[in-house]
């Protein structure tokens, strides 16, 4: 069974993690199939860059999220985005959308100087 989980990477007490997609037995920072993201927890907010359209991938094919990554997604509008792509509608208008959520996400936050 796939599941997509995090591996953690970066130096000692500076986490970050890969979103990837991997067997279920495999080790946590083990083998892999394909990477599909990164999480970076130690900014704020915190950095989530994701694949959709190879998330929407691999969910479709019967991957399921850790709850770590369930929680993500959830925050990143993922999992929203793929129930409306269960239901039918266009995967490019879906990635469309996600795109345009990261680059609002990533916008720098103005702050006022003196």
């Amino acid at each position: 069974m796939v599941r997509i989980r995090l591996r953690r990477i970066g130096l000692k007490g500076q986490p970050t993690y890969r979103i990837v997609a991997a067997d279920k037995e495999a080790p946590r920072d083990g083998r892999f199939l394909e990477i599909l993201g990164v999480y970076n927890p130690r900014t704020n907010p915190a950095t989530i860059q994701m694949k959709e359209d190879r998330v929407f991938h691999w969910m479709k094919n019967g991957a399921l999220p850790t709850e770590s990554v369930a929680q993500i997604f959830k925050t990143a509008g993922t999992q929203d985005r793929f129930d409306r792509f269960k239901k039918g509608e266009a995967l490019e208008t879906l990635v469309a959308e996600a795109a345009e959520a990261e680059a609002k996400r990533a916008a720098p936050v103005k702050t006022r100087r003196d």
